[in-house]
């Protein structure tokens, strides 16, 4: 088993930054890559970045891209995702996940985390 625990959402105004860490322990065997993924009210689970575990492969949807950037810390075992610039819309209940394959799609996810509050006021 592979747990992942995140850490650092919060609230913030419009144009404001936030930095999300995930923890990461347990097996690893089988993960390719790591990634964001996060969930608004009424809306379906949608990925935002993802890196591969060797850190050579980086991909970010369109909606975040230039304002958001995926880092892992191999040392300490964690994932970061710095968020700048945020936008209302940026609201959800943000989810680090494992993948077995670098897709940024939850079919390919084995582990989730708990999820943690981004909350974006205009």
């Amino acid at each position: 088993l592979q747990q992942l625990v995140e850490s650092g959402g919060g609230s913030v105004q419009a144009g404001g930054s936030l930095r999300l860490s995930c923890a990461v322990s347990g097996y690893t065997y089988g993960i390719v890559c790591m990634a964001w993924f996060r969930q608004a009210p009424g809306k379906e689970r949608e990925g935002v970045a993802r890196i591969s575990t060797g850190g050579g492969d980086i991909y970010y949807a369109d909606s975040v891209k230039g304002r958001f950037t995926i880092s892992q810390d191999n040392a300490k075992n964690t994932l970061y995702l710095q968020m700048n610039s945020l936008k209302p819309e940026d609201t959800a209940v943000y989810y680090c996940a494992s993948e077995t394959y670098c897709r940024l799609n939850i079919r390919h996810v084995r582990y989730w985390g708990q999820g943690t509050q981004v909350t974006v006021s205009s």
